[in-house]
């Protein structure tokens, strides 16, 4: 039982919800908490050490949770001096532990579909080239930080460029895309739900299957068939060709990324999306 503390998060929830209990939970990460109210309800406290980011993950969830209604949690509760947020708990266990091959996984997965297309159809905007002008910019920023730390080779950096190249000449719809879109960040129970909306923003519609294309369907394609039947759509040919520039973005940040981080299974995630792309 806690009745005072100096951690922010338990602060905040105190002065919303009474008298909470902390809850343990190793797959969490250090930032976040979860906490029991006296009625025994669930929440999780979260802060950030980025004010752009919680400013963003405030916004997601004031401005764009009403196309999630009932597959997002509720903001209850913020401080803005410690950037932390207050959250209702999803029911339900994670998505990524579902069992591999299992009638489990692909219903997830069309949740998924199901829950994004939802979001997506409710704040697409028309075909236009800013985005793919925005994304070209990004690439070649990660291609060149990923060449001068010795990460790629020359051939390799012309590659990711060709695929800058690419994106800069590419109309694409954008829409309000969750960006870390994959089975961590989804509850599976009753109600499919979806949490972490700090990377949440407008961006090219199809960004929102890199990480899912490149990290799962590759090796399971019937999930993604089970993901694209939820969503009500299936990607037309310009955007199936545009998936491998998508699959340039991602492996050059895994690659920096896992570098920076001395993340080694980063790493070879960056290198084996490489090498598929060539």
């Amino acid at each position: 039982m806690i009745a005072t503390s100096r951690d922010p998060r338990i602060q905040l929830a105190c002065q919303v919800l009474g008298e909470v209990q902390s809850v343990p939970d190793p797959q969490l990460p250090p930032r976040v908490v979860q906490v029991i109210d006296a009625d025994g309800r669930h929440y999780f406290v979260k802060r950030h050490t980025d004010r752009d980011r919680y400013a963003r993950e405030l916004h997601a969830y004031r401005t764009w949770g009403e196309h999630l209604r009932g597959h997002a949690p509720h903001l209850i509760g913020r401080q803005d001096s410690s950037c932390t947020i207050l959250l209702t708990a999803l029911a339900g266990r994670r998505g990524d532990s579902t069992p591999p091959d299992s009638p489990d996984e692909e219903l997830a997965h069309y949740e998924a579909g199901r829950v994004l297309g939802a979001l997506h159809r409710a704040t697409t905007m028309p075909r236009g080239g800013a985005v793919g002008a925005s994304l070209a910019q990004k690439l070649r920023g990660w291609t060149e930080l990923a060449f001068q730390a010795g990460l790629i080779t020359r051939s390799e950096h012309s590659a990711l460029s060709r695929h800058a190249d690419i994106l800069d000449g590419s109309r694409m719809d954008s829409a309000t895309c969750h960006l870390d879109y994959q089975p961590r960040n989804w509850m599976v129970g009753d109600v499919f739900g979806v949490c972490d909306f700090e990377h949440m923003r407008r961006d090219a519609r199809i960004r929102d299957f890199a990480r899912l294309e490149f990290r799962r369907w590759q090796a399971a394609p019937r999930l993604r068939t089970a993901f694209f039947a939820g969503y009500g759509q299936r990607l037309n040919e310009t955007e199936e060709r545009l998936m491998d520039s998508f699959g340039a973005i991602e492996a050059a940040t895994a690659l920096v990324k896992g570098h920076n981080e001395n993340d080694p299974t980063l790493l070879a995630h960056g290198r084996a999306v490489l090498a598929r792309l060539a």
